[in-house]
């Protein structure tokens, strides 16, 4: 059993398809299929079950896969560490970040990274702020930028504070509230919202300032994405609380300040647990980006 095998076992379970996986791993569907077969051979179990129209994992096959990409990994990393050794970064940097990321200009500091790393092959992941936490804990992202209301702290992980915002009401220019510089809590409780999910930390920022009000608002519109969000207040539907820095970005809307209102806090987190070369350097990239005019 060699590298190159179990490279094709995962290839061939992530598309479920011999073609596409033969593609991926740059090689002809003969090969690919002979060395498989002979891995088969090998170990005396089929790895897939596959007609000429549908492929899919086995009992034994799924119960393979999992440490056949553990093997992978660590021969990235060992590569990735020889490297770093005598100065190069290699290997692969997977990247989380939320929907309304504002304190970092992560197109900024992947150019800056990419500049300096070219050698290293980057994934970007978007999500919520609670299940990128845990992918990075677990060590399937390598880091990741989050937006977590005051008060609360990543946990199982080593985290950087990037920036404290507020957030900010947002309605069309049509809305009765546009143009004003203020408003209270009290008010807004009458008018009907769109936000993030349930029981995410992006709609946790509002539900906690209006519960600590001892004020109950309608939630009527639940979306994770913000275009879709704020085409929903363009479109009069309802209205939005966004981070200040989030809502700038949608200049034909009305945002107006919040009298005791939510807050959120920005982190970097990545692993606790021995940090690939690849990170390290990533979080260089931040800081140097970050000390350049006109950046965060």
């Amino acid at each position: 059993m060699d590298l190159q095998q179990l490279r094709y076992v995962v290839a061939v379970a992530e598309t479920r398809n011999f073609t596409r996986a033969a593609e991926q791993c740059f090689v002809v569907q003969s090969a690919l299929s002979h060395r498989i077969a002979y891995l088969e051979r090998e170990l005396g179990v089929k790895l897939f079950a596959r007609t000429s129209r549908r492929v899919e994992l086995t009992p034994a096959g799924a119960a393979f896969l999992p440490a056949a990409r553990q093997a992978l990994e660590a021969a990235e990393r060992a590569v990735a560490e020889a490297s770093a050794a005598v100065g190069l970064v290699r290997g692969r940097l997977a990247v989380g970040v939320i929907p309304t990321a504002a304190a970092v200009d992560m197109p900024a500091v992947l150019q800056h990274f990419r500049q300096r790393h070219p050698e290293v092959r980057i994934s970007l992941r978007v999500g919520g702020s609670d299940e990128l936490t845990a992918q990075v804990a677990a060590g399937e992202l390598d880091i990741a930028a989050l937006g977590l209301p005051e008060g609360d702290r990543p946990r199982g992980v080593q985290v950087r504070e990037l920036a404290r915002d507020r957030l900010v009401a947002v309605v069309p220019p049509t809305h009765e509230l546009a143009g004003r510089t203020r408003v209270s809590l009290d008010r807004l409780a009458e008018e009907t919202f769109v936000d993030f999910p349930a029981h995410t930390p992006g709609r946790a920022q509002s539900d906690r300032a209006f519960a600590a009000a001892g004020l109950v608002r309608d939630v009527a519109f639940e979306v994770m994405a913000p275009d879709l969000l704020t085409r929903i207040v363009r479109q009069g539907l309802a209205m939005a609380l966004l981070p200040s820095a989030v809502a700038g970005i949608a200049p034909d809307l009305s945002a107006i300040q919040v009298i005791n209102g939510p807050r959120r806090v920005e982190y970097l987190v990545w692993s606790e647990f021995n940090p690939s070369p690849a990170t390290h350097a990533f979080l260089a990239s931040l800081d140097e980006v970050a000390h350049q005019p006109g950046q965060v």
